[in-house]
């Protein structure tokens, strides 16, 4: 069929199944974008800022399971693109990227807004094409799409001249792939496989350590099989949340930095760690060298460039998460693991759990929250069912300790980039993707402001999501290491001069709210849901507020400050009766440590001293 190229990529995109696309036209992009008024089942969402384009698409992506689609003009569009695609990058998740590029007989000239779109994403992308053929377009994206898609997820840019998008061609559909040096391994070694069960079936204090490749690779359920049938406890990262059952006995909680105790010193304390779809980042490790310093690692990943780059494991396993869980749970079932192996190790890891719950000060001053209160009470109103998307900080660590994630798909944040901003715009295409769920952007005050002009967007796409803002007046992250690490030396975290938000959302078409008190923040967050409008609720949180436990960055797992929960607290969450007279101790107002756990055989090493710089929780 002849066409037009700018019709072919609007065919082709719809050949690979894609029904949304976020962008935001340009020069170069006309072309394309005057062929996307014919598209019969491509619908294209307008953002207000090429950044909203690649975060949406994200969000797509995480919440749906399918390739996100984003695109954006030439130069200085393209380059707005860059920070999401990192972000992808770092997070695995599958996009395709179309940037518009100047004639090609101008590339290399510095003609008016052309920028070297490939050579610049080059770090960040999994792949990238510089079509140079308007024949090649249906095979380029054909690809594009498959190498997003597979092996480990991630971004994949397509950089288009626009005299390839005006030029005509004969449209064929393609009829393979031809990538001689891309063919992921997903079935796993036999040997190691079998050796990998053999460890489990011994293991007396096991845990299984799951990231984000456990989604992306749909091996929750042989995940849960696995756990189950073994009694090993299980912890998540960041990235990994949901994919566990966050309401199951064996969850101890998200691990790291600011990880759950029990999560921390389990990985301390076991003998032998089975890590799926994970990277050993730093912000889980800890001090590397002092990283589950008693187990035996098994590592499983698709990616053969993550086997031993960070920790050297015991057995390796290149394969996709799946069907290498799923192979194991086989050979598991036919060694017969013993029953009742693990129960001191669980009835250990439980004690924990209910020693060291994550808590806060209930006692609020007049027209203060606690942040901590707030995200508790979404999980309370939504029934844990909704898709939380979360801005990165103080906002995204409360969302990963007070909200239990009971399914893959169900948390969505940026993990290995960090990147404010990425809240609101991520929500907006999760709701795209997935219009029967309830999805509630948790951000900040600072990071809600990279973004707030795609509150439009969700407008006119008919999105009616949730915005919770917990607004402390700080950029709190940044704040809480000034104030544990820099004498409080706040330089340049303070912005309480800043707008209005309810009048702000009311001005951008949404619903606008403001809640200071606790009674008032279950009402907001239903009427917030049931409006049928994109709303925000602007929650006056206390604003120096910090996020405990934490291990100080450099330090090893097992030395966390601010994990010990108060009697009165500790009592309340194992269902005891607090003492007569006793009164709970603010928590997050001191970094002065608590004991060790009893039984903790792997207590801080000799030389470490207790305080704001370390020592055991």
């Amino acid at each position: 069929m002849k066409m037009k190229g700018s019709e072919a990529i609007v065919a082709s995109l719809e050949a690979e199944g894609c029904d949304v696309a976020f962008g935001f036209p340009g020069g170069v992009m006309i072309p394309l974008y005057d062929a996307l008024m014919d598209a019969r089942k491509l619908r294209h969402i307008l953002v207000r800022h090429e950044q909203g384009a690649v975060h949406a698409a994200d969000g797509y992506a995480r919440a749906t399971g399918k390739v996100g689609v984003c695109m954006a003009t030439s130069g200085p569009g393209a380059t707005n693109l860059v920070t999401g695609i990192a972000n992808a990058y770092l997070d695995s998740v599958p996009i395709v990227a179309l940037t518009g590029q100047v004639r090609g007989d101008l590339i290399g000239t510095d003609a008016f807004q052309e920028a070297d779109t490939t050579g610049i994403t080059l770090p960040i992308v999994k792949h990238s094409y510089l079509v140079t053929d308007p024949a090649d377009i249906p095979q380029v994206i054909h690809e594009a799409f498959h190498i997003a898609g597979t092996g480990r997820p991630g971004p994949v840019l397509i950089d288009l001249p626009v005299n390839i998008s005006l030029a005509e061609m004969n449209y064929r559909e393609p009829t393979g792939f031809d990538l001689p040096g891309y063919k992921p391994t997903v079935e796993g070694h036999t040997k190691q496989i079998r050796a990998a069960a053999r460890a489990l079936v011994d293991a007396e204090r096991p845990v299984l350590y799951a990231g984000g490749g456990v989604i992306s690779a749909g091996a929750s359920p042989e995940l849960l099989e696995l756990a189950e049938m073994l009694q090993a406890p299980v912890t998540c990262t960041l990235m990994g949340l949901g994919g566990f059952p966050g309401t199951h006995q064996l969850f101890l909680g998200m691990l790291g930095m600011h990880g759950s105790v029990a999560s921390n010193y389990a990985i301390h304390e076991c003998d032998l760690l089975v890590a799926v779809g994970a990277r050993f980042d730093d912000r889980v490790t800890g001090k590397l060298s002092a990283f589950a310093p008693h187990a035996e690692v098994i590592h499983i990943d698709v990616d053969p460039a993550e086997i031993g780059k960070n920790v050297r494991p015991f057995i390796p396993i290149v394969g996709d998460a799946q069907h290498v869980l799923a192979r194991i749970v086989d050979e598991v079932k036919a060694l017969g693991p013993e029953p009742g192996r693990t129960a001191d190790w669980v009835a250990r890891t439980e004690q924990r759990k209910e020693e060291f719950p994550f808590h806060y000060d209930e006692e609020m001053q007049e027209g203060e929250l606690a942040p901590q209160y707030v995200i508790e009470q979404i999980d309370e109103v939504t029934g844990g069912d909704c898709i939380v998307c979360t801005d990165v900080g103080q906002n995204q660590m409360w969302a990963t300790q007070y909200f239990k994630y009971r399914f893959p798909r169900q948390f969505i944040s940026s993990g290995g980039l960090g990147t404010m901003g990425f809240g609101l715009p991520s929500a907006i295409g999760a709701k795209i993707g997935r219009p029967d769920k309830t999805v509630v952007d948790i951000t900040g005050d600072g990071g809600f402001q990279m973004t707030m002009q795609e509150m439009t967007t969700a407008i006119c796409a008919d999105a009616p999501i949730v915005v919770a803002m917990l607004n402390n007046g700080y950029l709190g992250m940044v704040r809480q290491w000034q104030d544990l690490f820099w004498e409080k030396r706040y330089s340049a975290t303070c912005i309480t001069a800043q707008p209005d938000f309810a009048k702000l959302a009311d001005a951008f078409g949404a619903v606008g709210m403001k809640v200071t008190e606790r009674d008032e923040v279950a009402d907001a967050l239903r009427e917030a849901i049931a409006c049928g409008r994109p709303a925000l609720i602007d929650f006056r949180v206390r604003q120096e507020e910090n996020v405990f436990p934490m291990v100080p960055s450099g330090q090893s797992l097992d030395e966390m400050i601010g994990g010990h929960a108060p009697k009165k607290r500790r009592a309340k969450a194992a269902g005891g009766t607090p003492a007569a007279g006793k009164t709970a101790t603010p928590a997050g107002r001191s970094t002065k440590p608590a004991a060790a756990p009893p039984g903790n055989e792997a207590a801080a090493p000799p030389g470490k001293k207790a305080g704001a710089k370390g020592g055991a929780s």
